[in-house]
Parts: C-alpha cells; sequence; structure tokens
C-alpha cells in the first residue's frame, strides 16, 4: 500500500514505519523525573482534561502540531511528551495486526474469543468478553508491549448484504442487534459499567474504542467495484432506520471515543469529507466528543482515485483543512483536531505518569490468557453455536452407546480456521478431532476429504469408506471470505457440495454436518437432504471452539444460539451488491435486503435456531400506558405520527412493560434467548415487515421457570423513517400478546388464545 505523507482528518494516514521495540517500561508523558515540564498545567492530572489538553496544545508549534496528525505520533522532547500509536486492533481479541501491540515480549499470545457474527448468534447484550479483551490489552501496555491503547474496534457496520466479505466481523444484520453490540463493545473495552450509573465523558479509560466505518460500508470488492471507489446511493430513509442506529448507540449510549470514517463515498460525498456526517450529525446532534480517524489511506484516495479533490492538499482539507500553509485553513481548525487527540490521550492516564501506579496499574501478563478468560471464551463459543436441523434427534451423539466416529473435511482437524480475521496469537487451540479424542475418548477416524476449503483436490474414494459413521465438518475460509475479498455466491464450493452428498449416500444412518463459516451458505442440498440428520453452524469459533463443538455433538452443551443474518437462497447472487436499497420494489422485481424487509425465499430465517431442549413462553403482565399528543399536528393523514412532534414528554407516556413467563419442558438445561418481534400492516410507508423489538437470554434448569421482563418504547421499536428521513410510527396502534407454546426443538410457534391488548 502506497505512503502518503498528509495530515488525516483528525488523527491519521497510516505511515506504514517500522520503530524499534519498546523497552518493559509503558511509554508515558510527564516523567516525574523531569522537573522542568512536570510543574506545566497540562501534567497537572488534578485539572479537567480539557483544560489540559488546551495548555498542551498552546505550546506546540506548527510543525509539532502537523506531525501529531498521523497514526504513529511522534515524541515531543522539550515538552516531555511521549511518541503514541493511534492505530491496534481489537475485534474479538488483542490482535497481530496494527502497529500498537507487540506479541514479541513477555507476553506472545492472547484469548481468542469467537468471531463477532457467531457471538451476536447468542443474543447475550452483556457480552463479557469485551471487557476481557479490555483488560488484556491494558496488560499489553503495561508490560511494555503496546505503543498505544486506542484500539479500532469494533465494526458496527450492518450485514446488508451476504456476500460480504467482511460480515463475519459485523453482529449481523439487525440495527438494534448493532447497536446493542456496540454499546457493549465500546463499555467493556473501555472499562466502563454495563448497568447503572452515568458514564464520565472525561472518566478514565481502560482503552479506547473507535465504532468502524461510518457509514454504509459493506462492500469491500465485487464484479470490479472496490470499496474505495464505490459511491453508495443511500435513501434518507434507509440511512434514519438502517445504516445510522448502531453509530447512534455507540456514540450516546456507549460513549465511544472514537469513530472512523468509511473509504466509500455516500451519496457521491467521501465518508471522510462529509461535513454532515462528521460534524452536524456525529459531535452536534449525538454529542460525540471523541476523536475521527479516518480508514487507512481513506484520504489519499479522495485525491485518487476518487477524484473528488483537485490536489493533494485538497484532500487534506476536504477532511481536516490541514494545509496552513496554502492556506487552506487557519491554525486553530487543527488546534481542535488535537484538543481531541490529547483528551483521549490524557484519559488514558498517558499524561499522569507512570500508568503501572495508576487505575489500570496493576493489571499485568497474569490477566493474559488467564483461566478465567479462557473459560469465558469456551462458554461464548459454546452459547453462540446454531442447531440448524435435527431430524429425529439425532444429536447429541449417545457416550455409552456411540461406539466409533469418522470425520471428514479439512476443517475437522486443524484450528486454524476458528479465529477468523483480525486474529491474535491463541492461549492454545484444539481441534474438533482432538477435543473428541480427549473428551470422550471414542475410537475415531479422519478423512480430510479435501485439502482447502475450495476442495481443488477432493478425496471422496476414502471419504466415502468410511461414510458409514461419518460427520462432516465443513464450510469455508479466509481464502473465501475476508477484508478485499467479497463472495460471489452463496453455496458451499461445489466439491464440498458433492464431497457432502456422496458421503451422506453412502452412509447406513443419517450424517452431521457441522460448518464453519462466517456469512450465511446456501445449505439447501443438505436441509432437503434425509440422510444428513443434522446441521450445525460453528461460525469462527474462537480458541476454544474445538472443545465447545465436541460438548455440543455429545450434549454436554445444549446450542441456544439463533442466526443473526438470514441465510438466502443462491439465487440472491443475482441482486446487485452496489444496490443499496433496503426496501423491496416489486415494479423491479426487487426483492429488498434483511429479515425486516425481505419478500422472498429464504434458507434459514433470521433468528432461528433450534435446541435439544424444549421452551415454552406465556406473556403474563403488560403494563399499560397513555398516549399523549403535544400537538394535534403530530398526527398524519396517514395515521402516522412524527416521533420528533411528539416530543419526548410523548414518548414516555406510551411506554410500557411485559412480563413473559419462560418454562424449560425439556431433559437438558440451556441457555435460551428470548427474541420479541412487532410485525406491521402499514408497509405502505415504508414500515418494516417484522422488527426485532428487544431480546433477552434466560439460563434454565431442567423443568425450571424464570420470568424475564421486557421496557418497550414505541417511539424507538414501532417506528420506522419516512422517505424524507422522519420517523413515523402508526396512531392508534395496537400490540396482541398471545397464549403460544414454543417449540424450540421445531423452531415453531403454536398459538392458542389472545390473552391482552393494547
Amino acid at each position: 500500500m502506497r505512503a502518503h505523507n498528509l495530515p488525516l482528518f483528525i488523527i491519521v494516514i497510516l505511515l506504514y514505519t517500522n520503530s524499534a521495540q519498546s523497552d518493559a517500561t509503558p511509554p508515558f508523558s510527564c516523567d516525574p523525573s523531569t522537573p522542568s515540564t512536570n510543574s506545566l498545567p497540562f501534567c497537572n492530572a488534578s485539572l479537567a482534561v480539557a483544560a489540559r489538553a488546551k495548555d498542551l496544545v498552546s505550546r506546540l508549534t506548527l510543525d509539532e502540531k502537523v506531525q501529531q496528525l498521523v497514526n504513529n505520533a511522534p515524541s515531543v522532547p522539550r515538552l516531555n511528551v511521549s511518541a503514541y500509536e493511534w492505530w491496534s486492533e481489537a475485534l474479538h481479541c488483542v490482535s497481530r495486526h496494527g502497529k500498537g501491540i507487540s506479541f514479541g515480549g513477555a507476553i506472545k499470545s492472547a484469548t481468542m474469543f469467537p468471531q463477532i457474527i457467531l457471538s451476536a448468534a447468542s443474543f447475550d447484550s452483556s457480552l463479557c468478553e469485551m471487557q476481557a479483551i479490555g483488560k488484556e490489552s491494558r496488560a499489553f501496555f503495561n508490560g511494555g508491549q503496546g505503543k498505544g491503547m486506542t484500539f479500532w474496534a469494533p465494526n458496527i457496520n450492518i450485514l446488508r448484504d451476504p456476500r460480504w466479505g467482511r460480515g463475519q466481523e459485523t453482529a449481523g444484520e439487525d440495527p438494534l442487534v448493532a447497536g446493542k453490540y456496540a454499546v457493549a463493545y465500546v463499555r467493556g473495552l473501555q472499562g466502563d459499567r454495563f448497568e447503572g450509573g452515568e458514564i464520565m465523558r472525561e472518566g478514565r479509560l481502560m482503552a479506547s474504542a473507535c465504532c468502524k466505518h461510518y457509514t454504509a460500508h459493506d462492500l469491500d470488492n465485487w464484479n470490479g467495484v472496490d470499496r474505495y471507489s464505490f459511491d453508495a446511493k443511500v435513501t434518507k430513509q434507509d440511512m434514519t432506520d438502517t445504516f445510522q442506529p448502531p453509530f447512534k448507540a455507540c456514540v450516546e449510549q456507549g460513549k465511544a471515543s472514537g469513530i472512523m470514517c468509511a473509504y466509500n463515498r455516500v451519496n457521491g460525498i467521501p465518508s471522510c469529507a462529509d461535513r454532515n456526517l462528521l460534524t452536524a450529525t456525529a459531535r452536534q446532534q449525538w454529542g460525540f466528543e471523541g476523536y475521527i480517524a479516518s480508514d487507512c489511506d481513506a484520504v489519499a484516495i479522495i485525491h485518487d482515485p476518487q477524484g473528488y479533490a483537485k490536489e493533494p492538499e485538497d484532500a487534506v482539507a476536504a477532511v481536516l483543512k490541514a494545509a496552513v500553509e496554502r492556506k487552506k485553513v487557519s491554525e486553530s481548525d487543527i488546534d481542535r483536531a488535537l484538543l481531541n487527540l490529547f483528551s483521549i490521550r490524557m484519559r488514558l492516564g498517558h499524561f499522569n505518569g507512570n500508568p503501572r501506579m495508576l487505575q489500570y496499574g496493576a493489571i499485568n501478563a497474569t490477566s493474559v490468557c488467564s483461566n478465567d478468560h479462557q473459560d469465558l471464551a469456551l462458554e461464548a463459543a459454546r452459547s453462540s453455536i446454531v442447531l440448524l436441523k435435527n431430524e429425529a434427534a439425532l444429536l447429541p451423539f449417545s457416550k455409552t452407546s456411540t461406539k466409533s466416529l469418522a470425520l471428514i473435511g479439512p476443517n475437522a482437524n486443524s484450528s486454524a480456521i476458528f479465529t477468523g480475521n483480525y486474529e491474535g496469537y491463541p492461549c492454545k487451540t484444539v481441534s474438533i478431532l482432538q477435543a473428541l479424542d480427549n473428551l470422550y475418548n471414542i475410537p475415531t477416524k479422519f478423512v480430510q476429504g479435501c485439502e482447502f476449503a475450495n476442495c481443488t483436490s477432493v478425496s471422496a474414494d476414502a471419504a466415502v469408506a468410511i461414510a458409514k459413521v461419518a460427520d462432516h465438518f465443513m464450510g469455508l475460509d479466509q481464502s473465501l471470505e475476508r477484508e478485499k475479498l467479497d463472495r460471489v455466491e452463496l453455496g458451499l464450493p461445489r466439491p464440498q457440495e458433492d464431497l457432502i452428498t456422496a458421503v451422506a449416500e453412502a452412509a447406513v444412518k443419517p450424517v452431521v454436518l457441522v460448518l464453519l463459516c462466517g456469512g450465511p451458505v446456501d445449505v439447501s442440498f443438505a436441509k432437503k437432504n434425509p440422510k444428513i440428520g443434522s446441521i450445525l453452524w460453528a461460525g469462527y469459533p474462537g480458541e476454544a471452539g474445538g472443545v465447545a463443538v465436541a460438548q455440543t455433538l455429545f450434549g454436554d452443551n445444549n446450542p441456544g444460539g439463533k442466526l443473526p443474518v438470514t441465510w438466502y437462497p443462491k439465487e440472491f447472487s443475482k441482486v446487485a451488491m452496489t444496490d443499496m436499497r433496503m426496501r423491496p420494489d416489486p415494479s423491479q422485481g426487487y426483492p429488498g435486503r434483511t429479515y425486516r424487509f425481505y419478500t422472498g425465499p429464504t434458507v434459514y430465517e433470521f433468528g432461528y435456531g433450534l435446541s435439544y431442549t424444549n421452551y415454552t413462553y406465556k406473556v403474563i403482565s403488560v403494563s399499560r400506558g397513555s398516549l399523549f399528543l403535544n400537538s394535534s399536528s403530530a398526527v398524519k393523514k396517514s395515521g402516522l405520527i412524527s416521533v420528533s412532534e411528539l416530543g419526548s414528554k410523548g414518548c414516555e407516556s406510551i411506554k410500557f412493560s411485559a412480563q413473559v413467563r419462560v418454562t424449560n419442558h425439556g431433559s437438558m438445561a440451556g441457555k435460551h434467548p428470548v427474541l420479541l418481534f412487532v410485525r406491521s400492516n402499514n408497509l405502505g410507508s415504508g414500515g418494516t415487515r417484522r422488527q426485532l423489538v428487544e431480546f433477552k437470554t434466560v439460563a434454565l434448569s431442567q423443568g425450571e421457570t424464570k420470568d424475564i421482563g421486557f421496557d418497550i418504547s414505541p417511539c424507538e421499536s414501532f417506528s420506522h423513517a419516512d422517505e424524507d428521513g422522519i420517523t413515523l410510527f402508526t396512531v392508534p396502534f395496537f400490540i396482541s400478546f398471545c397464549r403460544f407454546r414454543y417449540n424450540s426443538q421445531s423452531n415453531k410457534y403454536d398459538t392458542k388464545a389472545g390473552s391482552g391488548k393494547k
């Protein structure tokens, strides 16, 4: 990648340079051993962060200021300011990618949690693993193996198209889920509490999170169109109720300290040069007070290849207005950017003396790959695995009557695939084959079947020969889906399908198919084949994936995950990936996207997932609110009301709560996500076909019952945007609560009778 010696918006153009390995002491400014600078106001920890940052910026020369606006900011020795590296990665672990973290010291590994698309399948909004990642990242820094504590994650883009190579990094296709994930990640990594208490904007950060890629970014390289030149044509309607909500939640609820603007243009304007997005929306409307970074080289491409700016200096000016010598901007604009940057570094504690003596100073190497974190990685994988098919209760296998197994597939005896992308070096891994042998000691035969996921070399004869007791472990890998590589079709590679079918036909008993992949896959051939009795989706399950899959196969884990994304049929590949429209257009044969709008057939629906046990739900109480209208003009002739005109008082008055009783009627304990949807009858105004309102996960022992509560705000949960981007919902509105029995083994709801209405 080319290096461009230009400052970027707020922070960085990535200058790919090598620097010396840090010593065992973490870098910091305001060293007490330097009294000449220690008395300066910016070193006074008792002052407000804003005042300290302002004092520091005022002491910098113009040359020093400009040098601070790149990712590898140099030191300022005369002021006792240390160097700083802004680029580190921590998507689902402390990553080896980026420039800020080194695995070359005493700490040589980190806990690898499941890839995010799989974690999202747990529908657990706490995501405690993010706290663990923040703690481990601080351990690297305190151990002298970090040059910065700003991590460019999470990826909170909507998985609009199932072919996107980076879909594995996201929480799926639903804005509510993506938003809750954003909040959980940011609060966990930054060290904030999940429940209760106000998050102070000047509070000390354990690490800094950066929500990306802002905004409408979900194409890398498809059919000759790449992310650098792509112009996403997005309607105001889709921008308001699909693409922006996760970022809004990231800022308003998560209090993220960073945002990364995307490569692509949105309606003709590069995201990193769009004042409406970066200033009017993020800062002024949402109250964002952190730093904004461009993606790697995003500013350079504004000039080339996008051609949006005529000169290189114009590219910088469009983003940061930093070309002072050519009078593109005033020095005060640079100062404003630097205030954001130094405020984050001060909140990280890097200007308060030795970090080892401060709030997070006791976190050390013993916190990395700890037993607690490895147990958490295992539980995260166990809670997320999705059971897609289980005819005649083929799974779980009996520990006593199962005499032998046969594993077929390139992923059965390899753990390399488990970590997905933006990975680090795992604490330890075992393959599924090794885990089965270690845990259950059942005689097992293994045939690779084909060398790689694309199955260019197939050993069908050997696989068929052991098919009498065969399971399959097939799927995709990073050679087929990753950053800079979108998929071209939605099925498994054809040689894989042929191998699976051949083995299933040769087998005496139905076989099990385990899928290891990030994006959705059309496995209709396996779903319809009676010789394939069970299908498990295990995503990229992290370092503990082998154990989690083995325990699921033998019933030591009851799968409770549900799909966070629609699995489309192969025919969906005919839809242009560049078409950003969410709503369907029947006149053009356009089916729409995601479960909220899509009108076509599916392989598996959003929220689908089976279990080894059976749960039932019963609505036991519903509170009642009263509709308050602050203006008769709020209600339009169509029966739709503007949420903004209704106002906060009106929205507050119609909130209500519901209590749902969940019972485990089966013979096995399990964790079960309860998903609450609302259906709309007003599709003509652009409403959603179905919309997730809230979700909670409950753990139930055999025969146990628990009551869970949902607090519902119609202004948020029952609303959609009109063509002008105005948020509306229907008035009057009715919500029917029915008594029903949910069969988690068949994923069906049997409605009996209505029990209430509001």
